[in-house]
């Protein structure tokens, strides 16, 4: 007896400090930057301008980024938001696809990824980074916002997700291998932990897709071992039409694009010409 209860009594203890350090530690866990970016997009053969969008209220914090010209007299634009880790070094391929597709792509780091300024993120402060660069989009880019539309990758999905609901005059909204929230893909992962009560960084994309008034595309490969694509199913079928689904058979979470090129690029290309043919078609007072 007095051995079962040693251990229970170091199994309570075991299991309320790694309850207490996943609480304490989420951002940590969630978010994953490196301030060594080992590519741009020069290393594509591709031409850009590096960038700085001022963020959070004061001149000394400022998002480093890259502004990718299309050879078109006016394309439409891409706000890129990366995933939880590294930086914009390790989405240049993804980025350069889109600007190779025709694409003008403005692409950021987060506060505390690779030169961008500022401390360690929490979502609230990614939400604000990602209204930063679609200001710095409309405002000093002179995009028009129903030629802008915005993309993000895996957690980027989320971000993308809440940007588009403050931005209904958006293009449209292009997701990829994203998520339904945090809370559900820690479940995943802490599965024995109540995750559900822990997490107050909680990326509820699930909640918001409802409330979509802009145009959405969910991409996703069949074989991502980091996201299940039941969840951007999910996120497409909780979503307000119009939507669409495309899934990449044998894509994982990083190579979908790659994986499936011709499957990716029609699908985006359909979206967005899509939208700007049917806009186009709009009565001037309209449109």
């Amino acid at each position: 007896m007095q051995i079962v209860l040693t251990c229970l009594v170091l199994f309570i203890i075991g299991y309320g400090g790694a309850t207490w350090y996943l609480w304490a530690k989420q951002r940590k866990l969630i978010f994953l930057p490196s301030r060594d970016v080992h590519q741009s997009p020069a290393d594509f053969g591709l031409r850009y301008e590096e960038v700085w969008v001022p963020v959070g209220g004061g001149p000394a914090t400022s998002l480093h980024g890259w502004w990718l010209q299309s050879d078109d007299a006016a394309p439409p634009a891409f706000l890129y938001l990366h995933g939880n880790d590294f930086n914009l070094g390790s989405n240049v391929e993804r980025i350069a696809r889109l600007n190779r597709m025709g694409f003008a792509v403005l692409a950021v780091d987060y506060r505390g990824y690779g030169q961008s300024g500022g401390g360690f993120p929490s979502e609230l402060q990614v939400y604000e980074d990602a209204e930063a660069a679609w200001n710095y989009l409309v405002q000093e880019r002179h995009i028009d916002p129903r030629r802008a539309f915005i993309y993000g990758h895996s957690l980027g999905g989320a971000i993308a997700i809440e940007l588009a609901l403050r931005h209904p005059e958006a293009a449209g909204l292009v997701v990829e291998c994203a998520f339904t929230s945090m809370p559900e893909l820690a479940k995943v992962l802490f599965w024995m932990f109540p995750v559900h009560w822990l997490l107050n960084q909680r990326f509820d994309a699930l909640a918001k897709v409802p409330k979509l008034r802009v145009p959405a595309l969910f991409i996703h490969g069949t074989a991502d071992r980091e996201i299940p694509h039941a969840m951007s199913e999910r996120l497409f079928h909780a979503a307000g039409a119009p939507k669409w689904l495309t899934l990449i058979p044998g894509g994982g979470h990083e190579d979908s694009a790659t994986i499936g090129e011709g499957i990716y690029t029609r699908a985006v290309l359909d979206f967005t010409q899509g939208i700007q043919r049917d806009r186009n078609a709009l009565p001037t007072a309209l449109s």
